[in-house]
């Protein structure tokens, strides 16, 4: 891989991905793995390479993502995140459909704090009346 690269940090839920892009096949390593051993369910792989086939970039680039923090679905989502980040910076002409597809959004969902004097976030005691 050549010393160029692009860059682009993506976040979903706790998970955060430091993905680089370089010119090259196609081909998507994660935490030093390839894609299929990292993330085995194949709708977790579809996630990732959505952004590559809208913009029809799959096998002009490859993908190299760090990922931290979370469980597998928000770790593929924090990389979906990335790479659409990279690829504004590998071309910025691709920013209007990236938007429209809402990948450069950062969906920022998170669990919410379990509240003291109930049971979790929103769920009370159970109540007795008599």
């Amino acid at each position: 891989m050549s010393q160029d690269f692009y860059y682009g940090t993506g976040k979903r839920k706790t998970s955060v991905s430091r993905t680089r892009m370089y010119r090259g096949t196609g081909k998507i390593t994660v935490n030093g793995r390839d894609l299929a051993d990292y993330f085995p369910r194949a709708t977790l792989q579809m996630i990732i390479q959505q952004p590559l086939k809208l913009t029809k970039t799959i096998d002009k680039v490859d993908v190299v993502c760090r990922v931290t923090g979370g469980g597998l679905s928000g770790q593929a989502q924090a990389v979906r995140h990335g790479i659409s980040r990279a690829l504004l910076h590998f071309d910025p002409e691709l920013r209007g459909v990236l938007k429209r597809a809402g990948f450069l959004t950062r969906d920022s969902r998170a669990k919410e704090r379990k509240k003291y004097g109930q049971r979790a976030a929103r769920a009370r005691f159970q109540y007795s009346k008599r």
